[in-house]
């Protein structure tokens, strides 16, 4: 007995992606659907990588499929992602090279952000998208020795723009590789926001699907200058449970609230701490602060990740814990973390400034 291309549609509507919670045909991921008598091919094109998640997804189609409709004789099925440039602030363009600008911000130093940022990046990556990490603390960049890269300097071709570094799979930038590492920045306001925007804009970044770029901690002029000058698709702000910290997340929520920048989520660092001689748990900054924020300001809630010695050990040695640790609990934690911030991108609008023609007025 032969199917119809409406029976199959509405098998599908019944299948739902665990990682969005929605069901394929309204997340719009079907793609080339063809039925001929009981053969039945399609493609799922994810809008986020997910390089660990086809397997499981694939088993779910393949078998929720097969029970909606036996009498499917062959099912060919391709799953991908696909990753396009999204929306960014209102008169702010892409950058070259860049589909996406995820910025990672806290209100305070002492949580965790350049860890978390580093991390991020590299679970991003490895989930098969293209990745790199831009340093943007200007007075106190790290991201040269957590990916053990801090003794190196970037080229230039041609005089005016640099070659990012590569580590662990990454594209990296950073001002510690310009300047000494004991040599303080004593700079001004305005030499620290032009160094960024060269930083940015100098940099000659490949095809990246995402740009995962470490902010200074505060709400100060580099981060009004990355929030009015630089395209970011969403920002993540990283707290750990305690009040004090808390209080001052919340400040650098509200300031990408009041300049377009969409909050992708937060993440709850140092949330517990587990005694690695006997494994009892203390929360000791407190609990449930990062979610608490979350509701009263209706974002998400990305993940709590824990106060463990190995993350700062891998870090200090130059091989952050989704690299040393790839298969582990806590790399585990931090690509699903990244797996929801990617999410949040892909549901966004898209950017759709190339689809326009630039009118030009002439004196005729």
């Amino acid at each position: 007995m032969s199917l119809a291309v409406e029976q199959v549609t509405e098998a599908l509507k019944t299948i739902v992606d665990p990682n969005t919670g929605k069901d394929l045909i309204s997340s719009r991921v079907v793609r080339n659907l063809k039925v001929d008598g009981t053969r039945v091919s399609f493609d799922v094109e994810l809008g986020y990588p997910a390089r660990s998640q086809i397997g499981a997804l694939r088993k779910i189609i393949t078998g929720q499929l097969g029970a909606a409709l036996p009498q499917i004789s062959e099912l060919a099925l391709e799953i991908h992602s696909h990753i396009v440039a999204h929306s960014v602030q209102q008169g702010v363009r892409l950058m070259p090279g860049v589909k996406n600008i995820v910025a990672v911000a806290s209100g305070k130093g002492g949580v965790g952000k350049s860890t978390t940022a580093v991390n991020l990046a590299l679970a991003l990556a490895a989930e098969g998208a293209r990745v790199g990490i831009l340093d943007a603390d200007i007075y106190g960049p790290s991201q040269p020795q957590m990916l053990g890269i801090a003794d190196h300097k970037p080229e230039s071709f041609d005089g005016k723009t640099m070659q990012p570094l590569e580590a662990h799979g990454l594209q990296v930038m950073s001002i510690g590789f310009l300047v000494d590492v004991e040599t303080p920045m004593v700079w001004r306001g305005p030499m620290a926001t032009q160094a960024l925007k060269q930083l940015m804009g100098e940099t000659n970044w490949t095809d990246l699907d995402y740009l995962v770029v470490d902010m200074p901690p505060g709400t100060g002029d580099i981060q009004l200058t990355l929030s009015q000058a630089v395209p970011v698709t969403g920002a993540v702000v990283v707290t750990t449970p305690q009040d004090i910290a808390l209080l001052d997340a919340r400040k650098g929520l509200k300031m990408f609230e009041k300049v377009g920048i969409p909050i992708l989520g937060v993440v709850e660092n140092m949330s517990i701490h587990i005694c690695s001689k006997c494994g009892h748990e203390e929360h000791i900054f407190g609990s449930g602060g990062g979610q608490k924020m979350c509701d009263d300001y209706g974002v998400p809630f990305l993940g709590a990740l824990p106060l463990d010695l190995g993350i700062r050990e891998q870090t200090d040695s130059g091989v952050p814990t989704v690299c040393q640790d790839p298969d582990g609990r806590i790399a585990a934690l931090y690509k699903e973390i990244a797996r929801k911030v990617a999410i949040r991108i892909a549901e966004k609008s898209k950017d759709m400034t190339h689809k326009f023609p630039n009118i030009v007025v002439q004196n005729t």
